[in-house]
Formats: structure tokens, sequence, C-alpha cells
């Protein structure tokens, strides 16, 4: 049965749902309460963990909160901004504005749920409590399971019941609600209860209160010059856009220096966008483009599922037996790697993309990550905290399962003895080389015959190209070919080894 207890004064937490549209916890806050407060939190606890003071993720949420405030102060309420550590802040913000309740929705990650728990205990002690609903997916948790009332471990089954569910249990969008119902924030710096009457919502607003970047300790990037768009108008632009290519996403997903992909990853991540909204939209269309990028989208619930359920692939792999394999983690080659200097040029481009954007393309995530592991024999968990700390869209489940894929170490993974072939992968997906001579210009001259394999040019081609390698260009840092003799040695010897043992 749903929860309808009322209550006078409730308080709504955003934390990766940074709009109004379809918001399930502002929704049943507004209906469920006489007066609304909705706050953030730059928690503490997250932004000291982050290796750069310039970090685009910081000033992406910065601006979807300028919006969002904007947007709740035109409908009379407005957004307390705090910089703390959530699970101090929360309770005292709760406290101080006599909520009897805060409205949240769920948040999946192992840190996230100790967090959440941890508030909710100390909100008990006034007595006063955390309401938490399902936002950021379709279905959670357990209601997608096999026949046998366990979690699925391979997609497409997984995808055949997500979809079959899907259609038992249709979701609506849930509106806003009673935006009158909404409080601005409260006046001054001091104590908030004392700047709160005793009846009915505040009738004025204050200028927003929301702390520079420079203040929460973080510099500016070059967000605004990307394509990217921030807060929920962003987001809306860019599926519009997106909506008029659909049909061809199917087809052009896969190469870097086309218009393929949606770009809605990172809002996705923050919330600027509902997850509904954009199943809603690929439901509504018949195209193999639209079926191909709900597919995606079910593919990001699948390994949300699978971190719920088995939260050590967080620092182990699904599959025991290849917890196993031997990595050399060489660090050069590591450096290397991570600058874009392996020799390889659709990995270099891949690389310096991430670097000099904060993206990287679907295609070349996997290509990047198996040449890590496969080629350089460096443990995936390494790339995967690299990734972490650069991808604007960085999502723990997701990061998790894509580098477990390319390792094959994950759940229904591609197997160990598919190892991407960096050249060919380069010849096949940025065949005109554009991709490349973009983020590599290093090769701006070298011929296309040998763009893909530049350490193929004779001494002549080399210096006509004026690219020499090891001098203009790095020599290709490791042999394919040998490389992958060496990691199907390796993943068969860790296959016959015992299996690992939680």
């Amino acid at each position: 049965m749903p929860n309808t207890r009322q209550f006078d004064r409730a308080l709504v937490w955003f934390r990766r749902d940074l709009r109004l549209a379809d918001h399930t916890a502002l929704s049943q806050a507004l209906a469920r309460s006489r007066q609304v407060w909705c706050a953030f939190v730059f928690d503490t606890e997250i932004l000291d963990a982050l290796p750069s003071r310039s970090d685009r993720r910081v000033e992406f949420i910065w601006h979807a909160l300028a919006e969002l405030d904007a947007a709740l102060r035109a409908r009379g309420g407005g957004l307390i901004v705090r910089h703390a550590r959530a699970r101090d802040e929360i309770p005292r913000l709760a406290s101080e504005l006599r909520a009897e309740a805060v409205f949240a929705n769920r948040d999946y990650e192992p840190a996230a749920v100790s967090r959440d728990e941890e508030i909710a205990r100390r909100l008990a002690e006034p007595g006063a409590r955390l309401e938490t609903f399902k936002d950021q997916v379709v279905f959670e948790r357990d209601e997608i399971m096999t026949g046998g009332g366990t979690p699925y471990s391979v997609f497409t089954p997984y995808k055949n019941s997500w979809l079959k569910h899907l259609e038992a249990h249709p979701f609506k969008a849930s509106g806003l609600g009673n935006a009158r119902a909404l409080a601005p924030p409260p006046r001054g710096a001091g104590g908030v209860a004392a700047a709160v009457p005793r009846g009915g919502p505040l009738a004025a607003t204050v200028p927003s209160a929301i702390p520079s970047l420079e203040s929460l300790g973080f510099r500016k990037t070059n967000l605004l010059e990307l394509p990217l768009h921030t807060g929920m108008s962003g987001a809306e632009k860019l599926l519009r856009a997106f909506l008029r290519r659909i049909d061809n996403y199917d087809r052009a997903r896969d190469f870097p220096s086309v218009r393929g992909p949606s770009y809605l990853s990172v809002h996705l991540r923050f919330g600027t966008v509902s997850i509904r909204h954009l199943v809603a939209h690929a439901l509504a269309l018949s195209s193999p483009g639209a079926r191909a990028w709900l597919s995606e989208l079910i593919w990001r619930e699948f390994y949300f599922q699978i971190l719920h359920h088995h939260p050590r692939v967080v620092n182990h792999a699904f599959k025991h037996e290849f917890e196993q394999v031997h990595f050399d983690n060489d660090p050069a080659r590591f450096a290397a790697w991570c600058a874009g200097r392996t020799g390889y040029p659709l990995v270099d481009a891949a690389m310096r993309q991430l670097h000099a954007t904060g993206y990287m393309h679907n295609r070349l995530r996997m290509v990047a990550a198996s040449f890590l592991v496969k080629d350089l024999h460096i443990d995936w968990r390494l790339g995967e905290r690299h990734f972490a700390a650069h991808l604007n869209d960085f999502d723990l489940s997701a990061n998790n399962g894509g580098w477990q894929w390319a390792a094959s170490t994950g759940c229904d993974a591609q197997p160990y003895f598919r190892i991407f072939n960096p050249v060919t992968q380069s010849q096949k997906f940025d065949a005109e080389g554009k991709f490349i001579r973009r983020y590599v210009p290093e090769l701006a001259k070298v011929p296309l015959k040998h763009l893909h394999a530049p350490w193929n040019m004779g001494p002549l081609e080399q210096q006509a190209a004026s690219c020499i390698p090891g001098r203009d260009y790095p020599g290709p840092i490791v042999d394919h070919d040998e490389a992958r003799k060496i990691t199907l040695e390796r993943y068969a010897a860790a296959r016959a080894r015992e299996p690992w043992q939680d």
C-alpha cells in the first residue's frame, strides 16, 4: 500500500534529480504536505574526494541548480543550497525548518544507501522521517526477477521481462502538483526556524543563495564551450534535436565522427531529464533506431539492478573465476594510455577527447577499455577509476558494468577470447579518419591509407607527413597480436584455477 501520511511541513532533498517535471519526491511532497521547502547540498564528502578542482560535473550541477532555483521561484518557492556533509546538513536543516518529513528519490549506490540509512536514523530521533521514492529508473531492485525469484545476470532475458512488466505496469509521469504549496527559502544566513512564520508559506523570496564555484573550492572549466547544454532546458533541447535523427540511431551510433548518440547521458546522470520521459518517447516511435535506443536505456537499468543485488562488483569481478587474472599494471603503459600516447590513433583520440571534453563516444569506451585490459594488461579497476574521475556522465553502475563487459569479467560480458583489434576498429568506425585527425593533430598530414597504423609509413612518407613515429607521434606501445596471445593464456589459466570466493 502506498504511504499517504500527511504532513504540515516537509523538505524535498534534491540529489541526482535536478528538475521539476516528473519528479516523484517533489510530487509526493506537494500532494501530502501543507508547506514544502526544497534543498540541495553540495556534499563535501563527495566534493573533497574529487581529484581535480576543475570538474565539469560540479559546474554542470551549479548551472542546473541556478535554473532549478529560478523555476521554483517562478512558482512561489526557491532552493536552499548548502555546502556541507549531507548526512549532517539534512537532519540539521529539517530541524531548523521543523519539517516532519524529508522527501527524496532513491539512490542505489552503496555509499548513498549507507548515507541515507544514517540520515533516516538521525531524522527519527526527534520524530521526523525520511521518505524515499523510485525515480531514476522505471523498474528498480526486485521488480524485474527471474521466474525463480533471482536477479537476472544476462541482458536479453532481463530486457524481455522488463518490456513485459512495462505492459502490465505502465508508468504515469508525476506532475509538479500544487506548486502554490512551495515555500520560498528562508531569509538570512542565521537560524532558519526563527525566520519561518508560524502560519502559511513565506510570501517573499530572497536572492538566490547558491554559492559560487570559487566558494565551493572549484574553478570554471570549458563546460560552456561544449555543445552539451545544461539544466532542464538543455536536456529538452538535446532531446528535441535527437528525436529529429532517432530513426537513424541504430546505424549511426557506432561512428564517433557522426552525430548519432543522444548526448543525454549526463542529463540522465544528474536527473535534469526524467527516464520515464525518454522511455515514453522511445515507445511512441516504431523505427529500428528508436528500438535500439530503448534497448540502451534498458541496459542502464540492468546495470542498476546488478549493482543493487551484487554490490561486490564495485571492487571485484562479477565472474568469480576472472578475479584471478594476472595483470602487469605497468605504470608507464598506464600513463601512456591516460595521456593518449599509445601509438594507436583511435585509442589516443578517444582518450584525448575524454580529457578535452569529459565525454567519450560509447564505441570508443569499449575500444579504449579493451585496449587497456587486453593489450596493455592493466587491471580494469584502474581504467574504471580513471573514467570515473573524468567522465561528465560518470555513473557507478554503468561505468562498472561497461568496464567489466570490456574486461570479460562482468555479467553478460563479451567472451574473453573476443578482443578488439584497435587498428581494424579504427578502420571500420573512423574510416575517413575525421575523428582521429580532430583529436590527434600530429597525424594531420598522414595519408589515409596509413592513418590507422602510421608506423607502416616508409621513410619518405614519414617526412612528407611531418610525422616520424617515436619523434612526432609515439610508435605502437605494444604489438597487438603478441598482447592478444598473452591475454588468452592468462584468462584461460584463471578459468582453470579454483573459483574466487566472496
